[in-house]
């Protein structure tokens, strides 16, 4: 009764990326054209995928699954962003504001356990190319899948959950573009230490497990290409994996140092601005790293558009 008392915050005030209505205009025009090719280059992949039986395997399976993601995860915050800029306030009521940080969270913390499931594919298909098949068969793509959207989605009601059991009695201003756990967490009227140690050991889990797992698998990705003896397969290993790597490095350097560093010695502004990197860069390079280099991709291209390239079979 206590804690309901005192909870009188009934909606929250965010700040956003800037006060300056020229600024917010621009910013609009940035993140609306951002958000529109981030959803159409993932949606692309996925038509692609979908459409060519030639791109009917496990790495793919898992690369449609994370464009599906992304389209979620940018379409849950960035479209209010584009509201706030454009109306030059953001106000977001408590149970929005909860609503949001639950499902951005959950999408995140799949993102996290799904690049792993996908290093794990590149390990079978790489270091057990015999056995791949039989190891990667359609159930088992299911159950990793499975794993990682209801893990996801599972795990980031203890974080929520922990955040919001404290009451929020004012002030209601929150220095960022959209309901980040951490930040809004700062606003709560009681001792949060103990629950700051219990989000610490959930990122732990929903971060450093499948990033051990990445790393164990490109280690010995990396120690098995080595000992290949044709220089053409070393090639090929390598660009399959890179991409991978490359979204992996921006997911998870962003992503830890958000959640798992110190709060002290850090400027106000610094939460959001690390926000803008895997809220709205990385959804729209994944696109572009994974097809850039990926001739199958292009094949498919090709071939759904009609058209018939030197090299392309129809």
């Amino acid at each position: 009764m206590g804690a309901e008392n005192l909870t009188t915050v009934k909606e929250f005030i965010l700040v956003g990326l800037s006060s300056h209505r020229k600024i917010q205009i621009l910013l609009f025009v940035i993140i609306l054209i951002t958000y529109l090719f981030t959803v159409v280059g993932n949606l692309v992949i996925i038509l692609l995928v979908k459409a060519d039986s030639r791109l009917h395997t496990p790495m793919y399976f898992f690369l449609t699954n994370l464009s599906g993601l992304e389209i979620c995860y940018v379409t849950t915050i960035v479209p209010q962003v584009l509201a706030h800029l454009l109306t030059g306030h953001g106000v977001i009521s408590f149970t929005h504001c909860a609503a949001q940080m639950y499902v951005a969270l959950s999408l995140g913390s799949t993102e996290g356990i799904l690049l792993g499931a996908m290093a794990y594919d590149r390990y079978l298909a790489i270091c057990h190319p015999l056995l791949y098949a039989v190891a990667m068969h359609n159930s088992c793509q299911l159950l990793l899948a499975s794993v990682s959207w209801a893990g996801g989605f599972l795990l980031s009601i203890i974080n929520v959950g922990c955040t919001f059991r404290f009451p929020f009695c004012g002030p209601n201003r929150i220095n960022h573009f959209f309901c980040e756990m951490p930040v809004v967490l700062q606003l709560a009227c009681a001792d949060i230490r103990v629950t700051e140690a219990v989000i610490f050991g959930a990122a732990v889990l929903i971060l450093l497990v499948p990033l051990s797992v990445i790393l164990t698998s490109y280690g010995l990705i990396l120690s098995s290409v080595l000992r290949m003896k044709s220089a053409a397969g070393r090639s090929k290993a390598f660009s399959t994996c890179a991409s991978h790597l490359m979204v992996v490095s921006l997911f998870y350097g962003t992503v830890i140092t958000m959640y798992m560093r110190p709060r002290s010695g850090t400027t106000p502004d610094f939460e959001k601005r690390l926000a803008i990197f895997y809220i709205i860069v990385t959804p729209l390079l994944n696109p572009i790293i994974y097809t850039l280099r990926n001739k199958d991709i292009h094949g498919a291209a090709a071939k759904f558009l009609g058209r018939r390239g030197p090299g392309t079979k129809g």
